[in-house]
């Protein structure tokens, strides 16, 4: 850890820190190591009819740095059917959780629109959604506020936007 360390501040002392690097304390007293920051996002829309969970929502990285790949959790407050159809990059993580991975994000940038239709069991009147990023490849994001989203879903077949 202390040569990693002593790597780090080499690097730093030659290159300088980069753009959207952060100080965090390290293990020792008297070093830090510097972690690059962004502010990851997730807006779109989600709606539901007859126990069917439409969710679609676009990434965005506000920056500074890149994200060299993020994940995110999808949440529901009902279980879903143990069967389900999921595009390429997602998976199932629970009985009501849903993994997908977002890729790399440039800085300042939009990422690919992610789409899933998901079912309920039963049909429930109403369903929550809760959306946050689990990873996010070695990225800080000291503003969660924007990456955590919570959506009551209708079942109205009406969208909501988030």
């Amino acid at each position: 850890m202390r040569v990693l360390a002593v790597c780090v501040g080499a690097v730093l002392a030659v290159g300088g820190v980069a753009p959207g690097a952060v100080a965090a304390d390290g293990p020792d007293d008297g070093w830090f190591a510097y972690v690059p920051e962004a502010d990851l996002a997730y807006h779109g829309a989600a709606s539901m009819a007859a126990g069917r969970v439409d969710v679609r929502f676009t990434p965005r990285n506000h920056g500074p740095s890149a994200v060299p790949d993020a994940t995110v959790r999808l949440r529901w407050s009902e279980p879903l059917v143990n069967r389900q159809t999921l595009p390429d990059g997602c998976a199932r993580s629970g009985a009501r959780v849903v993994l997908c991975r977002v890729g790399a994000l440039d800085a300042d940038g939009l990422g690919e629109q992610i789409e899933l239709r998901v079912r309920l069991r039963g049909e429930p009147s109403e369903v929550l959604l809760e959306m946050d990023t689990v990873w996010s490849g070695g990225v800080v994001d000291r503003n969660r506020a924007n990456d955590r989203q919570r959506v009551l879903v209708l079942d109205t077949g009406d969208s909501y936007y988030f």
